[in-house]
Formats: structure tokens, sequence, C-alpha cells
């Protein structure tokens, strides 16, 4: 099984899914970001964009590398990944279910002053013109698709432990 956890740059992905792979028996966590890093290290580069997302490549790696993955050690995959274009997230979940490997897509979100507030006061990365560029496209996505295709888990008020409680509580109750 793969949880993956969605949802825009920095409202706490990473966080939370350190603890839910706690949470969880036999899980590991897959970054789906180390395969865009590994397309954006080809040299010569790619052609240009402003998200490794864009590159063709980059949907179907990721499916393989978890099927991969999941074929070779079995348990579940903790995937913490921004995705909020509808059309990659049905590659890659079209992929998956293709393999036969079920998906629980969770969205973790909060209220934009709270993630704008997150973002500015990030101990550890600082402020980031990056994670505030996504703040208005996941707003986006969330009216239009991502709430409709996930498991929303309102982080507004609540801490990553709290959140990867509700999470794992799901997952081990399905």
């Amino acid at each position: 099984m793969i949880v993956w956890l969605n949802g825009t740059h920095g409202v706490g992905k990473t966080t939370t899914s350190g603890i839910v792979q706690q949470m969880l028996p036999d899980a590991r966590i897959l970054d789906a970001e180390k395969v865009g890093e590994v397309l954006m290290d080809i040299s010569p580069g790619l052609p240009p964009t402003g998200n490794f997302q864009d590159w063709q490549p980059w949907r179907p790696l990721v499916v393989e590398t978890a099927r991969r993955v999941l074929e070779f050690t079995g348990g579940v995959l903790v995937m913490p990944m921004t995705v909020l274009v509808e059309d990659y997230w049905r590659e890659i979940s079209d992929g998956l279910a293709g393999h036969g490997i079920p998906v629980r897509h969770f969205v973790l979100h909060a209220d934009q002053a709270t993630l704008r507030d997150r973002i500015q006061n990030d101990d550890v990365l600082g402020p980031s013109a990056f994670r505030f560029a996504y703040v208005e496209p996941y707003a986006q996505a969330a009216r239009t698709w991502l709430h409709h295709e996930a498991e929303v888990i309102d982080t507004t008020d609540i801490t990553p432990d709290q959140a990867a409680r509700h999470i794992a509580d799901m997952v081990l109750g399905s």
C-alpha cells in the first residue's frame, strides 16, 4: 500500500510523513522528489522547466520506483509529495492502480494565513519564495479537484503528531 501525503509546500508533509512511518507496521518513506532530483542531475540538462514534474519521465518513474520498492520490501510506502496538476495525479494514481497497488491519498491542508505564517517562520528552511509561490496554485487545485480526490486533513489547528495519528488510525482501520 501507498500512503500519499499531498498538500502544498510548507504544510508539513515531510514532518508528518516521518511520524506516520513510525506508526505504521513495516512502513518506509519514499520521497518522490528524489526521482525529480535524478532527472535534474542529467547532463546536459533536460529541457528547461519550472518544475521537474513537468518532465514526462518523472511520473512513470515515480510509479515504477514505488512498484519496485514495494515488490522488494512489501509493507507500506509513505510518500510525501505535492502534486497539484490533476493530469499528473491521474497518471501516477492510474499507474499504481494498474500494478494493483492500493493508494490512500491524503491532503494536508491549512488555511492560507496559517500556511503563510508557517512558511515565513520555518526554523529549518527560513522564508521561501518557492513555497510562497505555490500557495495560490494549491488553493486553485483544492477548489477544483484535489480535495475531491483525497482525504483532507485540516492541520490548521493540530500538530503534526495529531495529523499523523489521524492518518495512521484511518489507514489501520481500513
